[in-house]
């Protein structure tokens, strides 16, 4: 595409976080012009690097409508939303207004602003515990959880609101986001940090920080909980991939971002330790209610409908990624 062509304007809701910065940085490469609606309150100013951002709150209609006057986007991309998964279950209130309601905002904003393009950050949390693997996008959706509930509602209320408001969505389950720009402009950043990888890499960085391995008697090659990694850059491919799809006129459809394959969290540990050539130690403790043994998606329909190749997500590339970023933040002082 060339520089005087656009693709259009997306409205990037929650793209100061970490996987909707990464998929700014894939939007703005693609020729869209992106802006960046984000409260801060889990995203970070200096992660707006390929756009404007105004501050809002997707709880407060008149931000949003607001922004849609300002911007009048083409098409948006939802990212904003709570997921961890623990704290759902102590503050489902807080889970469901955000998520479900806060959700329902943007779309209503949308529909008032005459605009019909929406791609969605869901989860595969919606499944619950699988019945068979791997999992399609057929699999029964039965979460067991608030954030996983909550997502799910969310997938309800756009199947209902484009058979009766002609929108067209995209709704994206993600496995296990991981990995860092490869440039090393963004990356993974939490506050607080539950994600294994960025705690392993610390138990790697700082000497007094101990891995903690939730169970080891899982049904698994190591018995150690096994999940399929995807790298976020092949996730922001995903999303320019679904923005294509809908300007081309596709139909509303949803699809599973993983890789089909699966690594334990023992394996990660390594790919930690060897990566960073230094050790790494490690507790086992019980397991968490309701981990499954493992999760492991099929992403065919990904690829026949989308064209959607994961590229980037072989375990050493995504642990190499997120090294160099960590490395780089705890340099700075992070």
């Amino acid at each position: 595409m060339s520089q005087t062509e656009s693709a259009g304007v997306v409205l990037v809701i929650g793209g100061a976080g970490y996987v909707g910065s990464h998929c700014c940085k894939a939007f703005a490469e693609a020729g869209w012009k992106v802006v960046v609606f984000d409260n801060l309150s889990t995203g970070w100013e200096d992660f707006v690097r390929w756009g404007t951002l105004i501050r809002g709150d997707i709880l407060n209609p008149a931000d949003l409508a607001a922004a849609m006057d300002a911007v009048k986007p083409d098409a948006v991309a939802h990212f904003a939303a709570k997921a961890y998964v623990g704290e759902s279950v102590t503050e489902p209130a807080t889970y469901y207004r955000t998520n479900t309601v806060g959700a329902m905002n943007v779309l209503d904003a949308m529909r008032a602003a005459g605009v019909n393009k929406f791609v969605f950050s869901s989860t595969c949390a919606t499944y619950g515990v699988p019945v068979r693997t791997p999992i399609d996008e057929q699999h029964p959706q039965a979460p067991i959880n608030p954030y996983g509930q909550s997502k799910l509602m969310v997938e309800h209320i756009l199947r209902d609101y484009s058979a009766a408001y002609d929108l067209s969505y995209v709704a994206l389950r993600y496995f296990n986001a991981a990995g860092a720009d490869a440039a090393g402009e963004v990356g993974e950043r939490h506050e607080p940090e539950t994600h294994v990888i960025p705690l392993a890499i610390r138990g790697a960085q700082q000497s007094d920080y101990v891995f903690t391995i939730f169970g080891d008697d899982f049904d698994t090659r190591d018995g150690t909980g096994l999940r399929d990694y995807i790298h976020v850059t092949d996730l922001a491919d995903a999303h320019c991939r679904a923005l294509t799809y809908l300007k081309a006129g596709g139909e509303s459809n949803i699809f599973n971002l993983g890789t089909g394959n699966g690594t334990t969290v023992s394996e990660i540990a390594d790919a930690v330790s060897a990566v960073s050539g230094r050790p790494l130690p490690r507790k086992v403790i019980g397991r968490r209610p309701g981990d499954p043994p493992a999760l492991v998606a099929s992403a065919a329909k990904a690829r026949d409908v989308l064209g959607w190749v994961p590229q980037h997500s072989g375990i050493d590339n995504i642990i190499e990624t997120a090294w160099r970023w960590h490395e780089r933040q705890h340099n700075f002082g992070r």
